[in-house]
């Protein structure tokens, strides 16, 4: 979802109103159906502007929101005005020294940069998390972060929402009927340049550091430089200190679905295509477009599968069998297989169709197989509650990561095959890449 997005004052004043609702008869809430207060989880959210809003106001109805944490205190004021009996901060550490035990699950939605630091923070102090796509910032804290999970007994959700809808679990049941045959070809993408390279001449110039923003804290484990309005808010994807480009970005929604329905897991080779970009001149931002291509070796159930993935100017190839008068997708997939084509749009495979419509027509779908969900951010509440796992947990959502984080590599070393072992987690021809597997953190900072 678009960083723009927006919650409305009054859903904002309608969650504060219950997550702040300290006492209330029971009977009360027994007659609406509704979970008292007291019984609520206790839920803490470091980064409460954008992305962070938008998750705090889909849980905050059925959770008490106990504690607010953000570096920017203008980006995250109508959250923490809409929250008033939250406590807030600004260093998540503060956070868990003040609150630890009144803390049950905490909602990450920081730059990419900081989501390790932050969601580790929280596994080690036994809290549940649900942490903003893409999980982590190198295939290093991917890693780790699975790791911790597991040895800590959490629930976690990684936030890539279409995971949860019914149109993926449509094109997974789809897939495994035998709608297009054998797969051997996917190409996906999205059409957002988030690239920064025309605004690096502003980083040679001087600015003054908000008084409403915690410098050093937003930098958190990222190597130190000086403040520019250009980082942030938002545009920090841009940047390849901060985010993962468009790659990162959206990766997580778009590749999701065939991520899933063919059990792509770890590619073997990763082959970044950037135009004229020059990661050496322009190395601190992301390209306008990339093209970047894996090879998955053969599975159980089917063979090899090649995947190509286009960012910003570069653009998905439009199907051989599409009919003339109808759009080729831009931000979505076109899946290719040995008795035909399926196309989709991003977020869980939306408006997904077989191609040409004649074939579509023709296509008897099968029953449904899969348990449908009621919602993303709900599917995580309903597993801490109930004591089972969400469905886009880091298990499955770290490898999703991955991925990306692997294309993040190859853009930096273009036009070279990397080998990769994903079982000794390292490049198998490349030095130089495996130095980006685990860059170093800034002094002070570390899982």
């Amino acid at each position: 979802m678009n960083e723009s997005v927006l919650i409305s004052r009054r859903r904002f004043a309608a969650a504060a109103a219950l997550a702040s609702a300290a006492i209330v008869p029971r009977r009360a809430f027994a007659r609406s159906g509704e979970t008292p207060p007291s019984e609520r989880l206790n839920v803490a959210a470091i980064g409460a502007g954008g992305r962070g809003a938008a998750v705090i106001g889909a849980v905050a109805p059925e959770v008490n929101m106990v504690a607010l944490c953000d570096v920017d205190q203008n980006r995250a004021a109508k959250t923490f005005a809409a929250f008033p009996a939250a406590r807030r901060f600004r260093d998540f550490r503060k956070m868990f020294d003040a609150l630890e035990s009144r803390i049950d699950a905490v909602i990450v939605a920081t730059p990419d940069h900081c989501h390790a630091v932050a969601a580790m923070a929280a596994i080690q102090r036994g809290k549940h998390v649900y942490c903003e796509k893409p999980l982590a910032h190198s295939v290093f804290e991917v890693r780790a972060l699975m790791k911790a999970a597991r040895e800590h007994g959490v629930v976690t959700q990684l936030g890539n929402q279409g995971h949860s809808s019914d149109s993926i679990r449509t094109f997974c049941e789809w897939i495994w009927d035998g709608a297009i045959g054998n797969v051997h070809t996917i190409h996906a993408g999205c059409t957002a340049v988030n690239s920064a390279i025309r605004l690096l001449p502003q980083l040679q110039q001087t600015y003054e550091i908000p008084a409403t923003l915690d410098w050093d804290l937003w930098l958190g484990p990222a190597q130190q430089r000086p403040y520019c309005p250009a980082y942030l808010p938002g545009a920090w994807r841009r940047w390849v200190p901060f985010g993962n480009g468009t790659l990162g970005d959206w990766a997580c929604h778009v590749v999701d679905p065939v991520f899933w329905a063919l059990d792509l897991g770890a590619p073997q080779t990763v082959q970044a295509e950037v135009g004229n970009y020059d990661p050496k001149t322009q190395g601190d931002a992301f390209p306008e477009g990339e093209i970047i291509t894996y090879e998955f070796a053969a599975k159980a159930g089917r063979g090899p599968i090649t995947m190509h993935w286009y960012s910003g100017v570069k653009r998905i190839p439009r199907p051989a069998d599409l009919e003339p008068d109808r759009k080729s997708v831009e931000t979505g997939a076109v899946v290719l297989g040995d008795k035909g084509t399926i196309t989709y749009g991003s977020h869980g495979a939306g408006g997904l169709r077989i191609v040409p419509e004649a074939k579509m027509r023709q296509y008897q779908p099968p029953e449904k197989t899969l348990p449908r969900v009621r919602g993303h951010h709900h599917d995580w509440l309903d597993a801490i509650r109930n004591g089972g796992k969400a469905g886009s947990d880091f298990a499955y959502g770290g490898p999703l990561t991955e991925i990306a984080m692997l294309g993040v590599v190859a853009i930096k070393l273009p036009g070279e095959k990397l080998q990769w072992d994903a079982a000794n987690m390292q490049f198998t021809n490349s030095e130089q890449a495996n130095r980006h597997v685990n860059p170093p953190y800034r002094q002070g900072w570390t899982l």
